[in-house]
């Protein structure tokens, strides 16, 4: 599962930040953030099943992946109703928050950074 949510997440960032570069609104960027929504299930869904550094418990990252994923269910309600800064600030909101959760999981000496041995 672990390898699953590391590519996943490769992939949401490199499109996620395309997608803020993008002009809003054209087909490609709405595609874009679809194959964005998928990857991010990718990251999030597999997280609950990654539980090895906690002994097999949750632990309050965990809570990260419940607010991120109601923070995507929101942009998708938001941008349906019309509502493109709500939009707009739950998917920028998201993707600062993938960045500092991926960084600090990435850190030396973290799990994920043992797993890739550095």
């Amino acid at each position: 599962m672990i390898w699953l949510h590391l590519l996943a997440a490769l992939i949401a960032l490199v499109l996620g930040a395309a997608n803020l570069l993008l002009t809003k609104g054209t087909p490609r960027h709405k595609a874009f953030g679809w194959v964005w929504i998928i990857a991010m299930l990718g990251v999030t869904l597999p997280s609950f099943l990654i539980r090895e550094a906690n002994a097999g418990e949750f632990s309050w990252l965990h809570l990260l992946t419940v607010w991120t994923l109601f923070c995507m269910l929101t942009a998708i309600i938001s941008i349906r109703k019309g509502r493109v800064r709500t939009h707009a600030g739950f998917m920028i909101g998201t993707m600062v928050g993938a960045i500092i959760a991926g960084a600090f999981a990435l850190a030396p000496g973290r799990f994920i950074s043992d797993i890739l041995g550095y």
